[in-house]
């Protein structure tokens, strides 16, 4: 059996995917050759599952987002999928939209991660930003009423 050969590049390769996904291991295969890559943890498998914990109790809303919005629902923006939603790109930074902004269509208004992935909504149609019903990095719900827009 000749020498096994490193092929760095293929691995660097597989390390900037797994930090890319945030998987927490890769594995390669070609004939007999297999390439496995996991995170800096070093563990090869996954550590077993915490016991649950209760559920976090969904935070209050305002006074505005208790309103039944269904008397808009001609510009009432939903959450395409449950998730977390967050109102600016990241951390500290200034909201995607606030009421009053106006907006095209197809310019993002919030995001919504769902399995680590971070999906944007946009916006179905120009308009104003009428509310924003929803508090940055709360729960959503399929469906729910993120915003309205005018």
């Amino acid at each position: 059996m000749p020498p096994f050969e490193i092929d760095e590049a293929l691995i660097r390769r597989l390390a900037a995917l797994l930090e890319e996904t945030g998987l927490g291991e890769i594995e390669y295969a070609e004939g007999e050759r297999r390439i496995r890559v996991t995170g800096r943890s070093g563990a090869a498998y996954p550590p077993a599952p915490a016991p649950a914990l209760p559920a976090p109790s969904r935070p209050e809303r305002s006074e505005e987002a208790r309103e039944d919005p269904d008397d808009e629902a001609e510009g009432a923006v939903l959450a395409p999928m449950v998730g977390t939603v967050y109102l600016s790109p990241e951390p500290g930074a200034l909201p995607f939209v606030q009421p009053g902004d106006t907006v095209d269509a197809g310019d993002t208004l919030v995001l919504i991660e769902a399995m680590k992935t971070f999906n944007p909504v946009r916006a179905p149609r120009a308009g104003r930003v009428a509310r924003v019903l929803v508090s940055d990095a709360a729960p959503v719900e399929y469906g729910e009423v993120l915003m309205i827009l005018e």
